[in-house]
């Protein structure tokens, strides 16, 4: 892509629609990732603007960017961080090619438009625009566009943090994906922040049992049957309730918001002999809200036996992929599956991506207030990301993430919905407000309340 001018990064810049445009627009899905194009588009934009830029890579062809925003020295360095990679589209499944970043229907379509070219396009626009008008910052903002982070980061953020450290030297807080969307209850608007997530692992487990001859009755207790068992617990996810402090204060803001019964009807689910119950009498909502009070684990690869042979297996080996509640570890974990698998059982743990127990809230009522200003009908609240992100990798320099992609969604838009599916898509007075908001925390970052 030829280099930009000053003047052409100005107009693009304070056209936040058209620059996720033109990163849809590059197939950056993961694997392979391919994000050199799209890494070196935006890296044109910055220089040209007159932002300093790093370029730091493993692997040449899945590159990351480092740019730095110079501050006053008031306060410690703040970072952006965002990914370019994306997963797989079919576009078969499509109402529009899913690279094509089309607007239609008063939004912007195409993979990558929440998860998460379109939260790199507000953090762009934003610090492009601190950049030209010559906002001075309380502090150093970097900003870290990376790769890889859909399976894991291992190119991306992980080598980043393992390999130049240097780079975020100081920095405390970062911004990042996903919070600062809305999640409707009845007729109220709650914009959740990220202020932490779950933890993601991956655990081995070696089922054994007496082996037999399967032309005769089958042995009692054997590793198939503990298998079954297993799998049939599972599926019913029967892992204990635990109520984390973020989540009991989500539950407690939503309760005190809502009206009578809703408002009894939520406090109940801070009792664990009733959480379930409540769950299930929520419908819809209370599956989205059962990952947030349960560990979960599911079952990713299964083998064991012999297709040659008329002999049962003794031994069955199953991944795991458990998503842990903060506060948790992996012995929590295994205590909660082995009540489940009745017969000897080894567990080796393969991956284990730990975040802090208790989340840093020092950020926190700054955003909850840009938040009001934008949006007085919502209400801020902390959030729990059911999933993981790369605040993971950060959070092993000391480094809080806050989940901070502001989108003011219209009832009945489920972002959940569009995530990793097919007709992916954003609204693009969502991705004006998200901008705007952004801007705000460069203003108001290291103030003193």
């Amino acid at each position: 892509m030829n280099s930009l001018g000053a003047k052409e990064s100005l107009t693009i810049y304070a056209s936040p629609v058209g620059l996720l445009q033109n990163l849809i627009r590059f197939d950056t899905t993961n694997p392979p990732g391919n994000e050199g194009a799209c890494i070196a588009y935006i890296n044109d934009l910055l220089t040209s603007a007159g932002i300093q830029t790093k370029i730091l890579a493993k692997d040449h062809a899945r590159p990351n960017l480092i740019a730095r925003l110079e501050g006053s020295g008031d306060a410690p360095p703040l970072l952006f961080q965002g990914h370019v990679d994306v997963v797989k589209a079919f576009p078969e499944q499509w109402k529009h090619p899913p690279f094509e970043g089309k607007i239609a229907e008063g939004c912007v379509w195409g993979r990558g438009a929440l998860d998460m070219k379109g939260g790199v396009a507000m953090m762009l626009s934003a610090f492009m625009r601190a950049k030209v008008t010559g906002l001075k910052p309380r502090g150093d903002v970097i900003f870290a566009v990376v790769c890889d982070e859909e399976t894991g980061g291992r190119l991306g953020a992980k080598y980043i943090v393992e390999n130049h450290s240097e780079e975020f030297a100081g920095v405390r807080y970062a911004i990042g994906e996903f919070g600062g969307f809305p999640f409707y209850l009845g007729n109220k608007k709650f914009y959740q922040i990220q202020v932490t997530e779950k933890q993601i692992s991956e655990i081995k487990v070696t089922i054994t049992g007496p082996d037999g001859y399967s032309a005769i009755f089958p042995p009692k207790g054997s590793a198939n049957a503990s298998l079954g068992n297993l799998l049939v617990k599972l599926d019913k996810q029967l892992l204990p309730v635990h109520i984390t402090p973020v989540a009991r204060k989500m539950i407690e803001m939503w309760s005190s918001a809502l009206p009578f019964p809703s408002n009894m009807i939520f406090r109940l689910l801070l009792k664990p002999s009733l959480t379930n119950f409540v769950l299930k009498l929520l419908g819809e909502k209370g599956k989205i809200l059962h990952t947030l009070v349960h560990n979960n684990a599911n079952v990713i690869k299964i083998e064991g036996g012999q297709t040659d042979t008329l002999q049962i297996p003794n031994k069955i080996e199953v991944h795991l992929k458990p998503i842990i509640l903060p506060g948790y570890g992996l012995e929590d974990i295994i205590a909660e599956l082995k009540r489940h698998i009745p017969s000897a059982a080894d567990f080796e743990v393969l991956r284990f991506d730990s975040v802090p127990e208790v989340p840093d809230m020092a950020l926190y009522d700054m955003l909850a207030q840009i938040l009001k200003e934008e949006d007085p009908a919502g209400i801020p609240m902390p959030m729990i990301l059911p999933t993981s992100t790369d605040g993971k990798n950060f959070c092993r320099l000391g480094i809080q993430t806050y989940g901070f992609l502001p989108m003011n969604l219209p009832q009945g838009f489920n972002f959940t919905e569009y995530i990793h599916a097919h007709n992916e898509r954003i609204p693009i007075e969502s991705l004006e407000f998200g901008t705007k908001a952004i801007y705000k925390v460069l203003e108001r970052y290291g103030k003193a309340s």
